[in-house]
């Protein structure tokens, strides 16, 4: 007998730091401009520096909460060496503590931080998407859309013998059959219905 070999996966550890750094940019960069559409609302004119002075805190909150967010989530898996769903949580749930920080209450803290961890942990264990996770790498999309595609509809009678007749499902013939029944069960001669005059 031939023994199965099986793949093992080694982890290899990313540089927290940097993955850190390019996510503060990005979401700092967000955050700039989630700012920006505050500061063109208020009623009052602030002027362009109201960006960073008026609404400023945005900017801030969000590019560390997007660092914490990576920081966390990758060291989490360095330590671990996985990368899973439990990271994702871990990271959302610090970055979702700096929300919290705001309204500076306990309570806020951590119902923050455990809404976060527990909307991205779901959604990184259901595949990262919004739509499930994916279907087999090794099958061709092509020749499952052209299954699709050549699937044509089942017969009447076949539905007809697999459901049944009644609920809105009636064959050809259903109500000859229908007379036929009750005047062997009941001894009822029901009388010939006329189609509608149009």
């Amino acid at each position: 007998m031939a023994s199965q070999q099986t793949e093992v996966k080694v982890y290899q550890p990313k540089d927290a730091i940097s993955a850190a750094l390019k996510t503060t940019a990005l979401t700092g960069t967000v955050g700039l401009f989630a700012s920006a559409v505050q500061n063109t609302l208020v009623k009052q004119n602030i002027g362009p520096w109201g960006v960073f002075v008026r609404s400023g805190g945005t900017i801030g909150i969000m590019a560390a909460m997007g660092g914490t967010y990576e920081f966390v989530k990758t060291a989490s898996a360095n330590l671990r060496e996985k990368e899973d769903h439990w990271n994702v949580a871990l990271g959302g749930f610090f970055s979702g503590s700096l929300l919290g920080l705001r309204a500076r209450t306990f309570p806020a803290l951590f119902g923050y931080g455990a809404a976060l961890a527990v909307a991205l942990g779901a959604f990184e264990y259901t595949g990262g998407t919004l739509w499930g996770r994916d279907k087999d790498p090794n099958v061709d999309k092509f020749e499952e859309l052209e299954k699709l595609r050549k699937a044509y509809r089942t017969p009447a009678e076949e539905t007809f013998a697999e459901l049944g007749e009644g609920r809105g499902i009636y064959a050809p013939g259903y109500a000859e059959r229908r007379r036929q029944r009750i005047k062997e069960a009941y001894g009822i001669d029901v009388p010939v219905t006329q189609p509608p005059a149009s």
